[in-house]
């Protein structure tokens, strides 16, 4: 791993915190993720479990946790399961995690090897009334490979067809919503390096840069300061590109006069930041660049003023939805009779922000976590609201992520510039 250890008092908890909504007598289980080929004997860089990571912070093929708090052996209550180091395999891929290095990342003292679990494990079932088993149920989830986790389920339902199942993912999509204190040090972590990194491309950007040369800049200062790399792809969209909201090609040259909206965050000790701000590529915004960025950063400062505990995201999007009707009619591009007519089921302002303000944060980039109960302190949330206007091929976003706290929220983002008088000056002195 590129990052510094983090404290295994993380994982420690989550596990506690796990178990203690767990039903008596139960075992969980999770399962790492899969390697996932590409072509030939190629393989994607691999992407750990999420669930699996929350629970012990090993980032490493073929592992497994499994929690059985009932188990009369106290020496298996917590078990984290790895490949056994292979000589043969470590001079092609690399080094795997001995016993005593996996028991500092994680706090488990017990570490059994893959390859001789099964006799335990059966054991271990014999003795519980439950299985937790572990699915992807993220509300954003649309692949339908088979992984790892679906087919161990449809494994274990056959060997042991008596015992009561229930999902773990129930019980996950609680409380990973909830970020402990040491949880919300990592985000700022990867926080603090997307700073870093927006600061250097204002730097950087200038008429005649390519879209992608940009990109490099940020992969660039990502892995000089030990993030493991982009928390997702990054959306380096110049000129009318960026009304594309998931816009990856990232290969046209920015231009004079246009702006350029750039959407990264770096990933650190596996968790994400998320950050995009839109700039001007000769360094200063035009009239009417910097009308609709003001009106964009109003609607910013709105919705962070009414992100708080009690408001659903389905109430508080609905209510960043109002504000923005009358941004939009400031701005001239809705009229009130617009309005007045409008589809309650499609409102006008639609027509300019077809996307949704804030998502959770966390481990995932859009992480676990509920749309339409109240939402509690500890929760991490995204604010990015955005203006898209195809008459004047012309796209804004702006985004911090923000901590929420018992009467509000903290902005984790606070020091990274967002005014456009700020981001002028910085880009004046590149």
């Amino acid at each position: 791993m590129k990052y510094l250890p983090l404290d295994p008092v993380i994982f420690i908890q989550n596990r506690k915190n796990f178990v203690a909504r767990m039903d008596k007598n139960a075992i969980a289980i999770f399962n790492s993720n899969d390697e996932l080929p590409t072509n030939g004997d190629a393989l994607h860089r691999f992407k750990q479990n999420s669930d699996l990571y929350w629970l012990c912070g090993i980032d490493q093929e073929d592992t497994m946790v499994i929690l059985f708090p009932g188990n009369p052996d106290p020496k298996y209550r917590e078990v984290l399961v790895l490949v056994r180091p292979n000589e043969m395999k470590e001079k092609w891929d690399g080094k795997r995690l001995r016993a005593e290095e996996a028991k500092k990342i994680s706090g488990i003292s017990t570490i059994i090897w893959l390859d001789s679990l099964d006799a335990a494990l059966q054991g271990w079932i014999h003795m519980a009334d439950t299985i937790y088993l572990n699915t992807n149920e993220n509300d954003r989830k649309s692949s339908l490979v088979p992984v790892r986790d679906y087919r161990f389920a449809e494994t274990m339902k056959q060997r042991y067809p008596l015992h009561q199942y229930k999902r773990s993912a129930r019980i996950m999509k609680d409380l990973r919503a909830i970020k402990s204190p040491q949880e919300v040090e990592v985000i700022k972590k990867a926080i603090d390096i997307t700073h870093k990194t927006f600061e250097r491309v204002l730097k950087f950007i200038k008429p005649g840069v390519m879209e992608y040369e940009i990109e490099a800049e940020i992969w660039h200062s990502f892995l000089s300061h030990r993030a493991t790399g982009p928390a997702y792809g990054s959306i380096i969209a110049s000129g009318d590109n960026a009304r594309i909201l998931h816009y990856v090609n990232n290969n046209q040259e920015c231009k004079d006069g246009d702006l350029v909206l750039m959407d990264f965050g770096a990933e650190y000790g596996g968790y994400c930041a998320d950050l995009t701000r839109t700039v001007p590529v000769n360094g200063k915004f035009s009239k009417r660049q910097r009308e609709v960025y003001v009106g964009c950063l109003r609607l910013h400062d709105y919705a962070k003023s009414i992100l708080k505990p009690g408001i659903s995201i389905l109430d508080y999007t609905d209510k960043v939805g109002l504000e923005a009707t009358k941004v939009f009619v400031k701005l001239g591009l809705l009229k009130p009779s617009d309005v007045k007519n409008e589809d309650k089921d499609n409102r006008a302002y639609r027509k300019y922000l077809y996307h949704g303000i804030s998502h959770h944060l966390g481990i995932d980039v859009h992480d676990l976590g509920t749309r339409t109960e109240p939402i509690k302190p500890g929760m991490v949330f995204t604010i990015e609201p955005g203006i898209y206007i195809e008459e004047e091929q012309m796209g804004i976003r702006i985004e911090n992520n923000v901590w929420i706290t018992k009467t509000g929220n903290r902005d984790l983002m606070s020091k990274i510039p967002i005014r456009s008088e700020d981001i002028e000056a910085i880009m004046r002195n590149r």
